[in-house]
């Protein structure tokens, strides 16, 4: 390997057997490839063979890859290593968009590092500021942040500071500057050494990722492992036609017909993931809620559950579909179509992770056609229809209806509740807004009494 400017790595499913068998090809010490073993990394995905002796060597690395490709752990993975030879507090930060792919990371640190005594620490909004900066206080040895949280403890917690870092690790790159935080990006570059490695890993190369880059590495390898946007070989994408009316009854009959697999159900609101949630309960599916509203400890009670077997059932928007790291998803099911052919592939990519086989499900009504086709054209392959009984679906329908209406009253219930809260809140804000001017109207009288009797003591006084 050259030292030469950018150097442009590609690896493509036609040098997939040219693929290292083991980590330890790779350069990987023993306590590492144990630990890859024990948690079920049989051999390096395309992305981490090629990436990681880049990263072993020093270098700075732009990692572009596919959802599902393994690009944690070839991050991680060197940033172990590194720790190992040169053990220090504070000696990785790792930026990610979203609070559930920041603890992702944070448990793929700790599960490889636990060998070598590594200890990771999440830092995100949703938490209390003050245990944080207590743990932070404890010097762990990488952290995994959101941008906005960081920057409230670089601002606010005492003593907190980025001097340490060797490592600096932008994951999601695309999707962080989606989200609007290029300004946080720039005033961290600011806070952390400049002799330091820098890893930016992106799903996508665009022009904000591009000036990203060119601002934050230096020299860097670019790795990438798939020359277009596509979705994984072992992914079986079929669709579904029928009519809008019987969506609920199709998503029923699918659940029942691969009963015993894992699922993650994809749907554009959070109401809507509510009303699926309540509908598929009612019929004796356990089926549990992910949306972005929900309490950040609902949020990973639900993941948790979900990735541990204890549901089999996952319904979410769009917060699930980037950067969650669940291992073994059966099927993923678009409930409702993705907005566009970007999401999609996130979605999919949910399943048939890292050189696992999987399935996607696709449901298109009369409405969905045309987006169908745009996504089609985009991934480069049609996708195959599931046919099924139709006489079976229409069997579920008044069970079905059933459901439906107890899932609607069901989020009556909480929209009452929710609006009882709101007018309690409101009323009380009223009532404090009132007892406060009342408090300020007798202190004035109070003052403008004693003002009076001052003034004609003062008079009598004065007589």
């Amino acid at each position: 390997m050259t030292d030469q400017q950018n150097e442009n790595i590609t690896s493509d499913s036609e040098l997939v057997e040219e693929t290292p068998k083991t980590f330890a090809q790779l350069g990987v010490m023993e306590q590492l490839c144990e630990a890859c073993e024990k948690v079920g990394y049989k051999a390096p995905t395309q992305i981490q063979a090629v990436s990681i002796p880049w990263a072993l060597q020093g270098r700075d690395i732009i990692g572009l890859a596919q959802t599902g490709s393994g690009k944690t752990a070839a991050f991680a993975i060197p940033i172990l290593q590194a720790l190992w030879d040169a053990p220090s507090p504070l000696f990785a930060c790792v930026l990610a968009p979203t609070r559930e792919l920041a603890f992702q990371i944070s448990e793929t640190f700790e599960s490889l590092g636990a060998a070598i005594g590594a200890r990771s620490l999440v830092i995100v909004g949703g938490m209390d500021m003050m245990t944080q900066s207590i743990a932070l206080s404890k010097k762990p040895h990488i952290i995994v942040c959101t941008p906005g949280r960081l920057q409230d403890h670089l601002e606010n917690t005492k003593g907190f500071s980025l001097r340490t870092i060797k490592y600096l690790v932008m994951d999601e790159a695309d999707r962080l500057l989606d989200m609007d935080f290029g300004p946080k990006i720039e005033q961290i570059l600011k806070l952390v050494p400049t002799e330091r490695n820098t890893f930016l890993f992106s799903a996508t190369m665009t022009s904000k990722v591009a000036k990203l880059q060119r601002a934050s590495l230096r020299n860097p390898v670019k790795v990438e492992v798939s020359s277009k946007y596509s979705t994984v070989d072992k992914l079986v994408q079929n669709y579904m036609f029928f009519p809008y009316k019987l969506k609920d009854c199709y998503l029923v009959w699918l659940i029942n017909e691969m009963a015993g697999k894992s699922f993650i159900v994809f749907s554009r609101t959070s109401n809507e993931v509510n009303r699926l949630s309540f509908l598929l309960r009612s019929l004796g599916i356990d089926a549990i809620p992910l949306y972005g509203q929900m309490t950040m400890d609902k949020r990973l009670g639900s993941l948790n559950k979900f990735k541990s077997g204890q549901r089999k059932i996952l319904i979410a928007t769009d917060v699930a579909s980037r950067g969650l790291d669940i291992p073994m998803v059966d099927l993923v099911i678009n409930y409702d179509m993705p907005s566009n052919s970007k999401d999609y592939i996130h979605r999919v990519g949910r399943t048939a992770r890292a050189g696992r086989s999987g399935k996607s499900v696709t449901f298109v009504t009369q409405y969905d056609i045309e987006i169908l086709q745009r996504i089609e054209a985009v991934i480069g392959k049609p996708m195959t229809e599931l046919v099924c009984d139709k006489q079976e679906v229409i069997l579920l329908q008044e069970r079905v209806s059933e459901a439906q209406r107890i899932a609607a009253n069901e989020l009556k219930d909480i929209s009452s509740k929710s609006n009882r809260k709101r007018k309690s809140n409101k009323e009380f804000a009223q009532d404090t807004e009132e007892n406060s001017t009342k408090v300020s109207t007798v202190i004035s009288e109070a003052k403008s009494s004693s003002a009076k009797k001052s003034s004609k003591k003062s008079k009598k006084n004065s007589r």
